[in-house]
């Protein structure tokens, strides 16, 4: 059904707990792809935007709201949606946020058997997402611990919400893919090496492994090369301090790990339709909580 599924890299860095993005633009082309956070998408004047999730496929109508659980392949598509100011406000966190403690506590449990059903997708009502949708308006302005008690409770109350739709008609076939002690140990080394030059080799090597067996391995795990999936998280790390920050576009290159600003734009715009300077401008607000 998907020809292009890819693992995102997200922009919640580990110890962050969640991010939101509010933004209002006129074009929604989100590749399909997955990653192991969940994902709360709220869609305000997008109808006929086209949603995948899973083996789902659907037009949107005024108002979506949909919960898609760790790596369950989604994405949105334009489509036949002629709206030019398009609200679309993403949440996401991390899987372990809630920890199985946590979430065995009896008044917990609502949040934990919604969780459980996310695996496939879910599509709250118009009425639910009318009773949540000016919480989820305000969620980018606010600070701090208030962000965190007003996630939980948005998320009580869409968990005890009727009818709620399951979208896919199957689980995700990519829950292991993070168990991996080879894939945990690149990721940290990347995470804390993308800001200068790491080779084939050098990496090859942390985990014992020769170059070509190497790429067969990242290629089989992520659905790319090591160069691309390098990439992939340097610009991650870009579009964070382009939204975070004022800093210039040369001074973010270099900072991810680009000698010169036409390879990082070039890079950039194939990996985000876009150049950084567009990237930056699409975006109204957004809060991150540690």
């Amino acid at each position: 059904m998907h020809k292009d599924i890819h693992r995102e890299i997200t922009q919640l860095a580990p110890e962050d707990s969640f991010l939101v993005f509010d933004r209002v633009k006129d074009d929604f082309d989100f590749p399909i792809h997955f990653h192991p956070e969940y994902e709360l998408n709220f869609i305000k004047d997008g109808k006929g935007v086209r949603r995948v999730v899973g083996d789902s496929l659907g037009e949107i109508e005024d108002l979506e709201l949909v919960l898609v659980g760790p790596n369950l392949v989604h994405g949105w598509e334009l489509h036949n949606c002629t709206c030019s100011r398009i609200h679309e406000i993403t949440i996401q966190f991390h899987d372990d946020l809630f920890d199985e403690k946590l979430l065995s506590r009896r008044i917990f449990k609502p949040i934990k058997d919604m969780f459980n059903r996310s695996n496939h997708g879910i599509a709250f009502s118009k009425k639910a997402t009318n009773d949540v949708m000016s919480r989820i308006l305000r969620l980018s302005k606010i600070d701090s611990i208030d962000y965190f008690l007003e996630l939980i409770s948005i998320l009580h109350d869409l968990a005890i919400s009727r009818n709620q739709r399951l979208l896919s008609s199957y689980i995700s076939q990519n829950k292991n893919f993070e168990n991996s002690d080879k894939i945990k140990v690149i990721y940290e080394y990347i995470q804390e090496n993308y800001n200068r030059k790491v080779s084939l080799n050098e990496i090859s090597q942390l985990v014992n492994m020769s170059q070509v067996s190497f790429n067969r391995f990242i290629k089989s795990r992520t659905g790319k090369t090591f160069v691309e999936y390098l990439n992939d998280t340097r610009i991650s790390f870009a579009t964070r301090w382009l939204i975070e920050t004022d800093l210039s576009i040369g001074e973010i290159g270099y900072k991810c790990g680009f000698n010169n600003i036409a390879n990082f734009n070039r890079v950039f715009k194939k990996l985000k339709n876009c150049t950084p300077s567009e990237f930056r401008e699409q975006f109204e607000g957004i809060k991150r909580v540690l």
